[in-house]
Formats: structure tokens, sequence, C-alpha cells
């Protein structure tokens, strides 16, 4: 049984898949799975991925599934998953050659794991080798994700490698009908709750934000998938542990539901008051993507 599954969510990416490949037939370490969840691709991704399968080269496993977005992909890899370890390696991203080993010396270098450690955080970075955001200090040695952000403010993205175990026991994200998104985050945010993650300060996969991405269409995705985004609002609300977070999910809860229609929005909300007293500031936050959403249009 390999330690690691890197999984690869993909839609119509075979045009850039092939960089991700590469680095991962270059690892230094190939003790890993490399899981390519198909969501729905209407491209030549099946045929390419079958040409790697017969080379050989590392070790492959397909799923093909109808369209369900990224978090659909995401719940389809949970399931398929039986290694120790996993990571997402998104289709237009790739890991440094030695990003596998650094992720297994880590992994076996704590040597008594405690039972609430739920994987560890590793770092991002663009092609040009700056890292997104900031390092984790060297002092710090266990956190949450949450606090990474908004206790020590570290910024910008990063690497998630998960137990397979812990991810198992929450439940997979909700597909709602004719929506394609729900944020990854919530259940990062549920895991939060429960546990904490180790920190290493290796570059774990390189980013390319591609104009087709989900990163760079936001606003698009906002109304495209209200539901899915109610729905990580009212998990923020539940979870968070910062007020300053629950405030602002709180007005893009408003504003989420507004466009749903869904009035009864105060009842449903884990902090009703907290709601109520950010209804004016929800209303302008609606008017203010309406119009910016038409402006891109």
């Amino acid at each position: 049984m390999k330690t690691l599954t890197i999984f690869t969510p993909s839609y119509n990416r075979a045009y850039c898949l092939n960089q991700c490949y590469d680095s991962l037939v270059n690892q230094t370490n190939q003790d890993f799975i490399w899981l390519i969840i198909d969501d729905g691709s209407t491209d030549n991704t099946k045929t390419l991925v079958n040409s790697w399968i017969q080379e050989n080269k590392i070790d492959i496993q397909y799923h093909y599934q109808d369209n369900q977005g990224m978090h659909g992909a995401h719940n389809a890899a949970y399931r398929l998953i039986k290694t120790e370890l996993n990571v997402c390696i998104d289709s237009d991203d790739f890991m440094p050659n030695n990003a596998v080993e650094n992720i297994i010396n880590y992994w076996n270098s704590i040597e008594h794991k405690p039972e609430d450690l739920a994987g560890f955080i590793g770092l991002d970075a663009y092609k040009d080798g700056n890292i997104i955001g900031q390092k984790i200090p060297d002092n710090l040695k266990f956190t949450t994700l949450e606090d990474l952000h908004n206790k020590y403010k570290i910024t910008g993205d990063k690497k998630l490698v998960l137990r397979t175990d812990i991810v198992k026991q929450f439940p997979p994200y909700p597909i709602f009908p004719k929506e394609r998104f729900v944020p990854l985050g919530t259940l990062y945010l549920q895991i939060d709750k429960k546990y904490k993650f180790g920190c290493l300060n290796e570059v774990l996969c390189i980013v390319e934000y591609l104009e087709d991405g989900s990163s760079r269409n936001i606003i698009k995705q906002y109304f495209r998938h209200p539901k899915g985004f109610q729905y990580a609002r009212i998990n923020a609300l539940k979870h968070s542990n910062y007020f300053k977070v629950r405030l602002k999910n709180a007005i893009h809860y408003i504003s989420h539901s507004i466009q749903l229609k869904d009035f009864k929005f105060l009842n449903k909300s884990p902090k009703p008051l907290l709601t109520f007293l950010s209804i004016p500031f929800g209303i302008g936050l609606f008017v203010y993507v309406l119009y910016i959403n038409k402006l891109k249009k």
C-alpha cells in the first residue's frame, strides 16, 4: 500500500494536464498513487490518461463521473482513496520534484502522532518560485487553518495534506441541482473544530491561475451557485471562532438569500441576531455584486 494519494479533479483540462503528469513522473519519491477524477470531460482526457497508464511510469487510478463541479470531484476522491494521506493538486498546477519526498519525510518525522492531528499545511508558490502569501512562522509547529490566517495573519493559499481516515469522518459536500460549486473550505473549517494541523515550510505545489479557473471567475460563481455559497456561509457562521469571519459571512449570507428569494434566512441562521443586524450591509452587498456582475458581462 502506498502512503499518499495525489488526486486531481479535471474538467476538460487535457490541454494542461501533462504538466502535472510530468512533475509526478519526476518525483524523487514514488510512494504515491495519482488519482484523476474526470468530472465529465468532453475532450480527450480519458484517451490521454490511458496512454499514461500504458506507459506505466507511475501508479495511476482513473475515475470518470458526470459533471458535479470541484466539490463533487473531491467527494469522489475521498470516497475512493485508501492511502493514509491525500493531497489535491489541481489540473492546472504541478509539484516540485521533491514535494512527495518532503511530504513523506515530514510525516515520518512525527514519531508519536497526536490523535487530533488531521494532517499538515505546506506552501504554494508561483512558477517564478515566489511563495504565495507568507511562509509559516518557524516556531509554529501545530495550528488550525483558521488560526493560521486569522490569529497569525499568514496570508495566501496553502496546501493541505490530509489524513484520509479523518476526512472520511465528515459528510460529503452537498450537491445542489443545477449548481456546480461549493467552497472547499467548508470541510476544512469543520475539521478545524476538532483537529489541528502540523506545519511544513516547504513548497508542495506550483500554482497557475488560468483564465478558465474558478479563482479568476469568482464573481460569476457567486451568481451561478447561490445555494452552494449560502451553505458555506451557514457553515462559517456555525463553526468559525472569529467574530470578523462570522460578520463577513453573515453579510454574504443575506446577499445569497436575497438572490434565492429565501426570506426565511433568519430562521436558518446559526447566529440570528448577528444576521439580523447585518441585513442593511447584506442588501448593499447584493446590489454591489449585481452591478459588478453586469459590468463584467
